[in-house]
């Protein structure tokens, strides 16, 4: 008999019967559970075989374009030069007023006396190259940011505009940068 399972021993038909039943259930029960575990392993080699499949012909494919089918546009160009001069112009500001904070720890001298000094003090090419390098980002990024907002109130959404806008950034921040490097 099955542990757990009374059977009287009154000779009770009933009792007989339904222990019989039981065990009957018992024995179904136990081979369908052995049925869905060979199934199941059955359907997990399958799909592992059809995963090896799929990833070895995935390697057979070629690989995406991407941008490379593409022409290279001005709107490519001054989205990404945005986004960087935003980061660099961020970074930057983060960076010297940590560094602002932290001078007087290390005995930095980063007072604004000080750095005028040692700046005035630089050959004529070199305050104009660093002057160049600092101002360009914040020019560009205060013009295509004026763009941007354009197209905040959908002025200048079409191809024709957008694509003279950019170029109008462009040659803007080139000479806006030309104008701080070379002033003073």
């Amino acid at each position: 008999m099955l542990p757990g399972y009374n059977v009287e021993r009154s000779g009770n038909k009933w009792a007989i019967g339904a222990a019989t039943k039981q065990m009957r259930n018992f024995r179904q029960s136990t081979n369908s559970n052995r049925l869905t575990a060979v199934l199941t392993r059955q359907a997990t080699a399958n799909a592992e075989e059809s995963n090896n499949l799929l990833t070895k012909q995935r390697l057979n494919r070629p690989i995406s374009p991407h941008l490379g089918i593409y022409r290279p546009q001005i709107t490519w160009y001054a989205s990404a030069g945005h986004r960087i001069t935003g980061s660099l112009l961020s970074g930057g500001l983060y960076l010297w007023g940590f560094g602002y904070l932290v001078s007087p720890l290390f005995g930095w001298h980063w007072s604004s006396n000080a750095i005028a000094a040692s700046f005035a003090a630089w050959p004529a090419a070199v305050k104009v190259a660093t002057k160049a390098t600092l101002a360009f980002p914040f020019v560009f990024h205060s013009l295509n940011g004026l763009r941007h907002l354009m197209w905040d109130f959908t002025v200048g959404v079409n191809n024709k505009v957008v694509i003279q806008t950019g170029w109008t950034v462009v040659g803007a921040s080139v000479l806006g940068t030309l104008y701080l490097a070379l002033a003073y």
